[in-house]
């Protein structure tokens, strides 16, 4: 897809573009938050025991684990 400059385009151009755009927008289908925050909420807890963000790396598995420490003399 080219890049278009908006600042180059005639206010009639931008109108089309934007009309277009809503549009596609219209067709979308819309949720409730309410709704997609319960769905979202079971997702993580489904996931919470592979999750290491949640349950963290184990000591011999963690590639960041410091070796040693830093003594200054």
């Amino acid at each position: 897809m080219p890049v278009i400059n908006v600042e180059d385009l005639t206010d009639k151009d931008k109108a089309v573009m934007e009309v277009n755009q809503l549009k596609l927008e219209v067709k979308l289908e819309r949720w409730l938050t309410s709704k997609c925050c319960e769905e979202i909420k079971e997702y993580i807890q489904a996931g919470v025991e592979e999750d290491t963000l949640v349950k963290g790396i184990s000591e011999d598995k963690n590639p960041f684990k410091e070796k040693g420490g830093c003594v200054i003399c």
